[in-house]
């Protein structure tokens, strides 16, 4: 028999944080960088890094975003449809940013080759992204362990799942960064094609429970609209935040520039869209259906600007609780919730 769970789970709209007494004069006097030791391996980002992280979708892990994100000190997962020319010809060029990039790979022979490839031909890079829908298949926890025999040194991210015991068992696998969500992205439909999800700021706040018991870490991916999301997402425990939708629709993004009405749009699509796949797949396969969406999102020019207010919102939050650090910032959230399921209307 199918089973029900009835606890209230809760997503980042549900909830506001809660203003604390403080003693934090100015925004300017937080300290938004982190720096993690990670359970299986010595290397690190850099001291200044601050965890929010480019997804590595084709429309958002571009090298031109990588590197206004890493002037800001932020990360980049580059996508894995770059070819190792293409990896030589940006590293050669930009060494010194190497150290805030993440290069990512799928679970195809074909993506397993070209990383060991990347990296071969450039030993700077430090973290490594494995990126599949379903991080629940036997097939990807394989890959894991395959992945931290062949890259024991690096820093290994890799996902997606929801729930602790997954967090765990990738953790114990040689997983340092848990990638977590299913379905909240603004260009994935995934829960609606599936019926699969869970939502997101309660996959946060259990899974990085799971995850710092043993060491682990937890990224964040997706469900992210604006800058309180992500500093939600910091309160309920997260170490890194994973952004798609928030950094689309600029110069540096990918995503062909179209004039709607007047209007500059640029398209931002799912990898799991129709788009995506006939663009690197030739189209989808009948076995399978598109859990990704096309949409056209005005051109927002340059990525600074949203840096900039994402980053303001992350300093603004910490002042308002009172948190003269980040890493303070999910010990001093208190979540207020805000909305009604529909179970507690008739309740």
């Amino acid at each position: 028999m199918p089973r029900i769970e009835t606890e209230t789970k809760l997503d980042f709209k549900d909830v506001l944080i809660r203003p604390k007494r403080s003693t934090i004069r100015s925004r300017k006097d937080v300290e938004i960088s982190r720096q993690y030791m990670y359970r299986h391996t010595s290397r690190t980002f850099p001291d200044d890094m601050i965890p929010v992280i480019a997804a590595n979708m084709d429309t958002v892990g571009t090298f031109e975003m990588a590197v206004e994100l890493a002037t800001h000190k932020l990360i980049c997962c580059i996508h894995k449809h770059y070819s190792v020319e293409e990896w030589v010809e940006f590293a050669k060029n930009n060494k010194e940013l190497l150290p805030y990039i993440v290069a990512t790979s799928g679970m195809n022979d074909a993506d397993e080759e070209k990383l060991g490839k990347i990296i071969e031909a450039i030993p700077e890079i430090n973290a490594i992204c494995l990126d599949v829908a379903n991080g629940y298949s036997e097939h990807f926890l394989a890959l894991v362990k395959r992945t931290r025999e062949r890259f024991p040194e690096h820093i290994l991210m890799a996902g997606n799942v929801v729930t602790g015991e997954m967090v765990e068992q990738l953790i114990l696998d040689g997983v340092d960064i848990v990638k977590v969500g299913i379905g909240p992205g603004s260009v994935c439909t995934t829960r609606k094609k599936t019926g699969v999800g869970y939502p997101q700021l309660s996959a946060v706040l259990e899974c990085a429970d799971a995850a710092h018991g043993l060491k682990g870490h937890i990224v964040s991916d997706g469900g992210c609209t604006n800058p309180g999301d992500i500093c939600k997402a910091f309160g309920a425990g997260a170490d890194f935040v994973m952004l798609g939708g928030m950094f689309a629709g600029h110069d540096e993004s990918g995503g062909e520039l179209v004039e709607r009405d007047g209007r500059q749009m640029k398209l931002f699509y799912g990898m799991s869209s129709d788009t995506a796949m006939k663009k690197h797949a030739g189209g989808v396969a009948e076995y399978r259906a598109s859990e990704g969406k096309t949409v056209e999102i005005p051109y927002r020019g340059k990525v600074k600007g949203t840096i900039l207010d994402i980053l303001g919102g992350i300093r603004s939050a910490c002042t308002y609780v009172g948190a003269n650090k980040l890493k303070e910032l999910s010990k001093r959230t208190t979540f207020i919730r805000v909305t009604l399921q529909t179970n507690d209307i008739f309740r």
